[in-house]
């Protein structure tokens, strides 16, 4: 969103936004987010995969660091995208 200059202002980083980025890279490439350019959906498991297996190690690696909503939010959402890439790879 623009500031009163013009120039972009990004929003805060949090370990929430950070981790709903790399979310929507993985719904990406499991074709379940459309190419905002060309609208089309794509499939890449290896890239879907690589996005799966980053969520996996920050759980990992952050475990016990985290608030009980942040942790659960991580959880939920590997929960989901797991399944979601079993479903894409079925077919």
């Amino acid at each position: 969103m623009p500031d009163k200059d013009g120039c972009c202002v990004m929003p805060q980083v949090t370990f929430e936004a950070f981790v709903m980025s790399l979310n929507t890279s993985v719904l990406y490439h499991l074709g379940e987010i459309a190419d905002p350019m060309t609208g089309k959906r794509e499939k890449n498991l290896d890239l879907a995969r690589h996005g799966i297996d980053t969520l996996v190690l920050m759980e990992e690696k952050t475990k016990g660091n985290l608030s009980d909503d942040e942790a659960k939010m991580l959880k939920d959402l590997l929960y989901d995208v797991k399944l979601k890439f079993v479903q894409a790879a079925k077919k």
